[in-house]
């Protein structure tokens, strides 16, 4: 049964994940590869909260899991870094794979640490 959890959340997380990358992809005329960050840091935020706030075991897997897991995209994020390089856009490939690293940890970080504030 925990499967449907997964498959419910990921119902939700996968076209949560197009409709708000083409959301901001279409704000910004840019190659930066803005609604793969954005999802991304939000994917790391919500972990964080559902680590800090130890929630129970269905909801981690309907969240955590399922939502997360369809809402972020590690292979996005690598190819459009990788594209980002090829075309010559080695700066902003190298923004996107620095500032993805350090916004990912700084929204999981915070993420716990406002569920155990909040929760404690």
């Amino acid at each position: 049964m925990n499967w449907l959890l997964v498959v419910a959340g990921g119902m939700i997380g996968a076209p949560l994940r197009y409709l708000t990358d083409r959301a901001v992809q279409a704000r910004h005329d840019s190659v930066f590869p803005g609604g793969t960050f954005t999802v991304n840091v939000t994917g790391c935020l919500v972990l964080g909260l559902l680590t800090g706030a130890a929630v129970a075991s269905p909801l981690r897997l309907l969240l955590g899991t399922g939502l997360c897991g369809a809402l972020t995209t590690y292979s996005t994020f690598s190819y459009e870094t990788f594209r980002l390089a090829e075309t010559g856009a080695r700066t902003q490939a190298a923004v996107n794979a620095a500032a993805s690293v350090v916004a990912g940890l700084g929204a999981a970080f915070a993420g716990v640490a406002l569920a155990r504030a909040v929760w404690g």
